[in-house]
């Protein structure tokens, strides 16, 4: 494969790569600017690991570095950065956020995982 078409399939991915909700939005500026980041500057640092019941778990923290091998991307003004193991897996995914008595905080709708766990925090490929 050509380093064009590796580079055009590279764009397609960081356009579809994760849609933050409307809801996940106002819960990530809010965190973020408790936490002490400026929602308008720096990073959700969205990956996977492995562990949890179901084989791969997600982590989402807060970043004001990029490292050499992250993604960046942008979805409804917020900054997203993916590094490169995690990329493959997120592409596609929506960061949503379900509050209330029975939310569940951030909830990853990724459609390339097979199963979840119950609580949504773990799936497999």
């Amino acid at each position: 494969m050509s380093y064009l078409c590796i580079h055009n399939l590279e764009l397609i991915y960081l356009k579809v790569m994760i849609k933050v909700s409307d809801n996940a939005k106002k819960k990530v500026v809010q965190l973020m600017t408790d936490d002490g980041f400026n929602a308008t500057t720096d990073y959700v640092r969205v990956g996977v690991k492995s562990g949890g019941c179901s084989g791969l778990s997600y982590d989402l923290k807060f970043d004001n570095k990029q490292q050499e091998n992250d993604k960046i991307f942008e979805d409804n003004d917020v900054k997203i950065i993916v590094d490169k193991k995690s990329f493959l897996y997120l592409v596609g995914t929506t960061l949503e956020f379900s509050g209330g008595l029975n939310g569940k905080g951030f909830v990853f709708n990724n459609p390339n995982a097979n199963r979840t766990c119950g609580c949504g925090e773990s799936f497999s490929l």
